[in-house]
C-alpha cells in the first residue's frame, strides 16, 4: 500500500511538473502572439511627463484627481487598451483614440481615500501598444486620519 501511495505521489509530481511547462510555454506562446505587428524601431513609445504624482497630505475621505500627462514619442499610433489601479479606491480613465505620434494625452486617475489612513502608493498598470507593452504610474502621499 505505501508504495502505491509513493507512486501516486510521484506521479502526480511529474504530471503537474509537466503541467507547469505546457503552461509556461503557451504563456510565452500567447505573449508571442500579442505582440505588435509594428517593428520595434517604429513602435510607439509611451513618455509620462511624470510617472509618480505626490498629492502630499490629505485627510481621511478626501478625494484625489490628478492627470498623467504622456506623450508618444514613437513612429505610429500609441493605443492604450487598459489601465488598471492595484485597488478599487483607485480609478483610471484612459484616452478613447489613438495618440498619433508626437501627440499627447492624459491618463485621469481618481483616488478616494475613504477607508484608508497612512502612507498610500497607489500603482496604476497602463498596457498599451508600446514598447515595452507595460508602464506604471503612481499616486503617493498620506491619508490623515478623521478626527
Amino acid at each position: 500500500m505505501r508504495k502505491i501511495f509513493i507512486l501516486a505521489i510521484a506521479a502526480l509530481s511529474f504530471s503537474a511538473c509537466r503541467n507547469a511547462n505546457n503552461s509556461t510555454t503557451e504563456t510565452t506562446g500567447n505573449d508571442t502572439s500579442n505582440v505588435s505587428k509594428i517593428a520595434l524601431a517604429d513602435a510607439p513609445v509611451i513618455v509620462f511627463e511624470r510617472d509618480i504624482f505626490d498629492f502630499g497630505k490629505i485627510k481621511q475621505g478626501e478625494i484625489v484627481q490628478h492627470d498623467f500627462k504622456l506623450k508618444n514619442t514613437g513612429k505610429s499610433p500609441l493605443i492604450i487598451s487598459n489601465a488598471t489601479a492595484t485597488c478599487g479606491c483607485t480609478v483610471p480613465e484612459v484616452p478613447k483614440e489613438p495618440i498619433l505620434p508626437g501627440k499627447e494625452g492624459v491618463i485621469k486617475v481618481v483616488f478616494n481615500s475613504e477607508g484608508k489612513e497612512g502612507m498610500q502608493d497607489k500603482v496604476v498598470t497602463v498596457t498599451s501598444n508600446a514598447n515595452p507593452t507595460i508602464t506604471t504610474v503612481h499616486l503617493v502621499g498620506e491619508v490623515l486620519a478623521k478626527k
